[in-house]
């Protein structure tokens, strides 16, 4: 029996997912061979990672290509205490696993991967790409200057409260989590009623039955950090509080106060990073 569109092939050491448009394209064809001659605008080329964006009739799609990090790139993460994104497996499952909590992102059309050996591992995975798009960071930028209308603000709070909280109930952190991360999308236009926001770049996400509390602080630090000059008041941060804690917001506050302190620390320090890093740049 023929398997349907969407079936996941297994092999000793391959797992294949080839979804339409690609399954009639690479009909015949050796899909870890064809993944790699797709052509497109190239986001990202290193020695074992490349990214692009390609189209294929109408639509267009992002394709990851992870060709194996090599050993040494394994021991480095290591020593420095990082787990080391080792193919595109991490973004498979993350996709898989926003699905079941219900938490909007990108849909998968292919996922390829085959070798044992974790250094050498060839793997891919294609999505539909979200458009018309902008970022959170985008569009909030000009927010201390010009703020938005305040029941857009309350609605876009809370739908990244709802979206983190969900996330990692469900047993996910994202580790690069950011609102550079989160996609609105902009047909129709966004209305407090009518919002839609996607979360992607899931390639250093993990997945486990429950988070670990310090990861998923790590990630509400990343996220309060990256919303620290788009004008927020006191309130829109006790508005987010509110909608990703279960119970009252005043026991809220007594149950969390070692993690407020602790998230305005990180945040404080990735800001001061951040500074380091690129304001010099700035300057120039």
């Amino acid at each position: 029996m023929t398997p349907p569109a969407s079936a996941t092939a297994r092999a000793a050491t391959t797992t294949l997912f080839v979804d339409e448009p690609f399954r009639s394209l690479w009909q015949g064809r050796d899909p870890f061979a064809a993944v790699e001659a797709l052509q497109g605008e190239v986001f990202r080329e290193l020695e074992g990672r490349r990214t692009l964006r390609t189209e294929v009739g109408d639509r267009a799609y992002f394709v990851k290509i992870h060709r194996g990090v090599g050993w040494g790139e394994i021991f480095k993460n290591l020593f420095s205490l990082r787990l080391p994104v080792l193919g595109a497996r991490n973004e498979w499952r993350a996709i898989a696993r926003l699905g079941e909590v219900g938490v909007a992102t990108m849909r998968a059309v292919a996922f390829g991967e085959r070798g044992r050996n974790p250094a050498r591992q060839h793997s891919f995975i294609i999505t539909e790409a979200l458009a018309p798009t902008v970022s959170l960071e985008d569009y909030c930028r000009d927010w201390p200057a010009h703020p938005p209308p305040p029941a857009l603000k309350r609605a876009l709070i809370g739908r990244v409260a709802e979206m983190a909280r969900r996330m990692h109930e469900g047993g996910m952190n994202h580790r690069d989590f950011y609102l550079c991360h989160f996609l609105l999308h902009t047909a129709p236009p966004p209305a407090p009623d009518a919002l839609r926001l996607s979360l992607i770049d899931l390639h250093r996400s993990q997945v486990r039955r429950r988070t670990p509390r310090r990861w998923r602080d790590k990630d509400l630090a990343g996220l309060y950090f990256s919303a620290l000059e788009i004008g927020l008041t006191r309130r829109d941060l006790l508005r987010f509080l509110r909608a990703y804690f279960p119970g009252p917001l005043r026991a809220t506050l007594r149950r969390e106060a070692a993690l407020l302190r602790s998230l305005a620390r990180r945040a404080d320090k990735l800001h001061a990073r951040y500074l380091r890093k690129y304001a010099p740049e700035a300057r120039e």
